[in-house]
């Protein structure tokens, strides 16, 4: 724990209150939007596994 010579100010500790909700929104807004493409994603991922797949057969069977 940190101690302080003088107390913050009471606009000190709203300007730290707000910089730790911004934080934590943006935190959080990261999060949904994370989980929201995880879909997208993973059929791109399935995708470009399958084209790999299917490239490497044509290949080995030429």
């Amino acid at each position: 724990m940190v101690l302080w010579s003088y107390p913050p100010t009471a606009k000190q500790l709203t300007v730290t209150i707000g910089f730790c909700l911004t934080g934590a929104s943006f935190i959080a807004d990261g999060a949904y939007l994370s989980f929201v493409n995880i879909g997208p994603q993973q059929e791109r991922v399935k995708a470009r596994s399958q084209y790999v797949k299917d490239r490497l057969r044509k290949m080995l069977d030429d």
